[in-house]
């Protein structure tokens, strides 16, 4: 109550304990109640002013020395009250310094909280720069992607850019963790992942030169599911590489069919080398590409049930006539409704619409 009520709260029921007190040493003539005086001016100590602390001292020796017996001796009944005096000034004391060095310690405590929220934030801020900026500049394609850190900064991470004048690259990955550590990895899987593009197009040996410099530097516990996905929009073909990452979903537009895009080998850092195989899937006009990370699928309701792909799929082909970034947002609705946008886990989207052919742009 004294904590959470008005300012005047504390005061009225110090003053109130007191005068409790005053009353049972009124009362009680035969023994000296002095003692009971500590309660009060204990909890007044804890919130009350230092002067107004150690007034109250001295009101209550005073009410004590007035209701004391009045046969006592003088010599004996001035020593009794100094005693009571320094007694309580030294557990007031006491009381009060170790609310001042909680105080201070309260005070550090926020302020190096809050120096690091800034350093999170700042961390989001450069992790962000990783992301895609802006739209794909490949005809015949529409890409959208989203990324939702649980604790402002994550292991995942997409990215899709050129790597032709009809072809794109398509990257996504989910480092094993969450918080700091996995955002670190994350950084230098990005970095390292837009060096390999800039300096090779084999997807296989990208793979197998970032699972080698992953490897030397993290532990068993520290790994990277990814999947590469090149789409050439000129001769309409998919060739991807997945890594132990969740299975990619490519929704005929003609059929309505959903193909996953299978993992075909361990996810990158667990072991010195990475034996890839190539995978491929021909594009019609109209096919839709959802990647994502386990955050979507593996989101928890209330009692423990998770999204699943049985509703992801349905997500996906309900919103089969929408853009790229509606079925991107469908999606991390319909996740976030059935968890209760309470995300365990980062999540991550990337949608794909291919437009050959000249095939109009869906709208919502």
């Amino acid at each position: 109550m004294a904590l959470n009520g008005p300012a005047w709260l504390p005061l009225a029921l110090v003053l109130g304990a007191v005068s409790a007190v005053v009353y049972a040493d009124h009362l009680v003539v035969s023994i000296s109640l002095v003692y009971l005086y500590i309660l009060p001016l204990a909890v007044g100590a804890i919130f009350l002013r230092k002067r107004v602390s150690y007034s109250l001292i001295v009101v209550c020796v005073l009410f004590h020395d007035y209701f004391s017996p009045r046969g006592i001796n003088p010599g004996l009944r001035i020593f009794h009250n100094l005693s009571a005096m320094l007694c309580f000034a030294f557990v007031v004391y006491v009381i009060q310094r170790y609310m001042a060095e909680r105080e201070a310690l309260a005070k550090t405590v926020q302020q190096q909280r809050d120096d690091l929220l800034k350093d999170v934030e700042l961390a989001a801020q450069v992790q962000r720069l990783f992301l895609p900026s802006g739209k794909t500049a490949v005809p015949g394609l529409e890409i959208a992607g989203m990324m939702h850190a649980a604790r402002g900064v994550g292991g995942d991470y997409y990215d899709y850019f050129p790597i032709g004048a009809h072809t794109t690259q398509v990257i996504i990955a989910d480092v094993a963790g969450k918080g700091v550590p996995a955002a670190l990895l994350m950084s230098a899987t990005a970095a390292a992942m837009r060096l390999e593009a800039n300096h090779d197009r084999n997807m296989l040996e990208q793979v197998g030169r970032l699972n080698t410099g992953i490897h030397s530097v993290s532990d068993s516990d520290r790994f990277v599911t990814l999947l590469v996905a090149e789409i050439d929009a000129l001769k309409k073909t998919l060739r991807y590489v997945n890594c132990g990452h969740s299975p990619a979903l490519l929704l005929r537009a003609t059929t309505g069919a959903l193909t996953p895009l299978n993992s075909s080998c361990p996810p990158i850092g667990l072991s010195p080398e990475e034996i890839c195989e190539l995978s491929s899937e021909d594009l019609m006009p109209a096919d839709i590409l959802v990647f994502y990370t386990d955050g979507v699928t593996e989101a928890e309701n209330r009692i423990g049930e998770e999204f699943g792909m049985e509703r992801l799929s349905a997500t996906v082909r309900s919103g089969s006539s929408l853009s790229a970034e509606d079925l991107m947002t469908n999606i991390y609705n319909a996740a976030a409704d059935f968890c209760g946008d309470n995300f365990g886990d980062d999540v991550t989207i990337v949608v794909v619409r291919c437009h050959f052919n000249g095939s109009s742009t869906a709208s919502s």
